[in-house]
């Protein structure tokens, strides 16, 4: 099949890794002619070390060619480029080609989920993936899954003949809201949990905030119209546990440095570093939850904790007066 994948990022390039190795003929859409020219002459990116894209993928900067003509367009740019990039694939894209949105995340000025903002400006049937998968990962064809929302049996069908084979796997739901809030709030969650991670806290402790966290996640994703049981599936539990307990994680990374007392310099320049999607989505949904009068007070507490406003010790309190 024919694919454009708009967005050279590390995950960009992982999900062009399976694709590639399962017979599609991909185009790679970066957003500068920089990092075009630095694919096309090299095959290499800084944002996945280790890894070289095929010589069969076509890299390029111009949005219209990789979206014209497609069996199936996977939008993997980050949250806050989102719209842009749905903004210039509509003139371009044919109404009824399929579209899977990769990219996590709420929207930070309308607090609108991703796919929301693509109905703007788009007609096309979609899905919505997500799950326990670092891009890092993803390279060495291990065994992963995901979670694939979708209204469209067709898109749905699409999706499974470009990605599945013996080592990926989907689990579908029709739960767009619940796969949406889980992928978001667990890049915010990470944070949390970086932090805690920091502050040298034992794993009974982790547990316990993980345990809260989940619950927590469960009664936003119920109070936004989705289903509870979304959070046991890949997109929640298994992205919970993974992004939550890991080092590979950047916003696990972050929180760490929170935890660990770094100075403010430092953590500038981690951010201008690496792409901290729980940053970006820690202010849409701490909106989000005031907007909608949802009552889920531990993003508040790292929302001020991460903004200077709390000490990083009133997490511990929290957990237990809960």
């Amino acid at each position: 099949m024919k694919v454009g994948v708009l967005g050279a990022g590390a995950y960009g390039l992982a999900l062009t890794n399976i694709l590639v190795k399962n017979k599609n003929k991909v185009i790679l859409w970066s957003h500068t002619r920089e990092e075009t020219d630095m694919l096309v002459v090299t095959r290499q990116s800084s944002r996945l070390p280790r890894y070289t894209l095929p010589s069969s993928v076509y890299v390029t900067n111009k949005i219209e060619k990789a979206v014209t003509d497609k069996d199936l367009v996977v939008v993997v740019v980050p949250a806050h480029a989102f719209e842009s990039t749905i903004k210039s694939i509509q003139s371009f894209i044919n109404k009824t080609t399929p579209v899977l949105i990769a990219t996590k995340g709420i929207q930070q000025e309308t607090c609108l989920f991703l796919h929301d903002v693509f109905k703007k400006y788009c007609s096309n049937p979609y899905a919505i993936i997500s799950g326990p998968t670092f891009a890092r990962d993803m390279i060495y064809d291990v065994p992963i899954g995901m979670s694939l929302a979708t209204k469209s049996k067709k898109v749905e069908k699409v999706v499974r003949n470009c990605f599945e084979n013996e080592k990926t796997k989907f689990r579908r739901t029709n739960d767009i809201i619940g796969v949406e809030i889980c992928a978001s709030v667990k890049n915010v969650m990470a944070i949390a949990s970086g932090m805690l991670e920091g502050m040298n806290v034992t794993e009974s402790t982790r547990a316990l905030f993980l345990t809260e966290s989940m619950n927590d996640i469960k009664e936003l994703i119920h109070a936004l119209g989705g289903k509870k049981s979304t959070i046991v599936s890949f997109a929640g539990f298994g992205d919970i546990l993974m992004t939550c307990t890991s080092k590979k994680s950047r916003n696990f990374n972050f929180g760490f440095l929170i935890g660990i007392g770094s100075s403010q310099k430092e953590i500038d320049e981690f951010l201008k570093t690496y792409t901290v999607e729980g940053m970006y989505t820690l202010k849409s949904i701490h909106k989000l939850v005031r907007r909608k009068k949802v009552k889920m007070p531990i993003i508040n507490l790292i929302y001020d904790i991460v903004n200077g406003k709390k000490h990083k010790e009133e997490m511990l309190r929290f957990l237990i007066e809960k």
